[in-house]
C-alpha cells in the first residue's frame, strides 16, 4: 500500500473561519497540526496572522464565528497568534478525511477566499471516495495536484536528483552555516560545475522547496536540471 498526497483548494465559506476572515479582512491562517478525537470534534492548532490584526479583535471574531465551538490562546509572537480551536463537525469534508478515511493533514493555510490543504491518504481510493462524497454533498474539493509517496523526494518537493545532490553537498560542506564553511567557488569546484551553474541550480532548488514545502497549493513542476 502506497500513500497518496493531494493538494486541494476549498472555498473558505465551505470550510472554517469564514466569518472571522470576513470580519478581520487581510488575515491569514496556518494550521500547525490537526487532530480528530471523534466525528464531532476536530481540534486544530491555528496560527492567525495579519499586520492590522490584534488579539482583542481576533478573539472577538472567533467568539462570534459559528465554525468555532471554542478556542484557547496558546502563544503570541509579533503579528502572529496561536490558538487551539474546536471546529466541531462544521467542517464536513475534513471530518470525513480524518475520521473515515484515516487521512492526515500535512499542511493547511487559509487566506482571502480559499483554504489550501495538503492531505495524505493511506490509499488512493480514500481520495476518490472523498471527492465523490463532496460531489454528492454539494461541497467543493478542487484537487490541484496529486502524487504518490513512492515518487520520493521529487514527488514531494519538486526536486530533481541533481538539485537534491547539490543541496545535500552544500549542507554537508557548511555552505548554509554562518559564517559559511565553504565558499561558493569551492563548492562549485567540488561538484565539477561552474560558479554560474551552481548558482542556477541552487536558485531552482530553493524555489522548488519553497513552492512545494511551504507555499501550499502552488507546487512547481520539477525542473529539467
Amino acid at each position: 500500500m502506497v500513500g497518496t498526497v493531494a493538494e486541494v483548494e476549498v472555498p473558505v465559506e465551505e470550510f472554517a473561519l469564514h466569518e472571522t476572515s470576513t470580519e478581520l479582512g487581510a488575515v491569514g491562517f496556518e494550521v500547525e497540526r490537526v487532530v480528530a478525537h471523534d466525528p464531532d470534534h476536530v481540534i486544530p492548532f491555528v496560527w492567525v496572522s495579519g499586520e492590522d490584526a490584534n488579539e482583542e479583535a481576533i478573539e472577538a471574531a472567533l467568539d462570534a464565528d459559528p465554525s468555532v465551538q471554542s478556542f484557547e490562546s496558546l502563544a503570541a509572537f509579533n503579528d502572529e497568534w496561536l490558538y487551539r480551536m474546536d471546529w466541531g463537525n462544521h467542517v464536513e469534508t475534513l471530518v470525513r478525511v480524518l475520521v473515515e478515511e484515516d487521512g492526515t493533514v500535512m499542511a493547511a493555510s487559509g487566506r482571502d477566499e480559499t483554504w489550501n490543504l495538503r492531505v495524505l491518504f493511506p490509499e488512493r481510493d480514500g481520495l476518490s471516495r472523498t471527492h465523490e462524497y463532496c460531489e454528492d454533498a454539494g461541497l467543493t474539493w478542487d484537487v490541484k495536484r496529486i502524487y504518490r509517496l513512492d515518487e520520493g523526494r521529487q514527488g514531494r518537493y519538486g526536486l530533481t536528483d541533481k538539485q537534491q545532490d547539490t543541496l545535500t553537498e552544500a549542507f554537508e560542506r557548511g555552505y548554509y552555516e554562518i559564517p559559511r564553511g565553504t565558499a561558493a567557488k569551492d563548492l562549485a569546484d567540488g561538484l565539477g560545475v561552474s560558479h554560474q551553474a551552481l548558482s542556477e541550480q541552487l536558485r531552482r532548488a530553493h524555489g522548488n522547496l519553497v513552492k512545494n514545502a511551504i507555499v501550499i497549493g502552488r507546487g512547481a513542476d520539477p525542473e529539467e536540471d
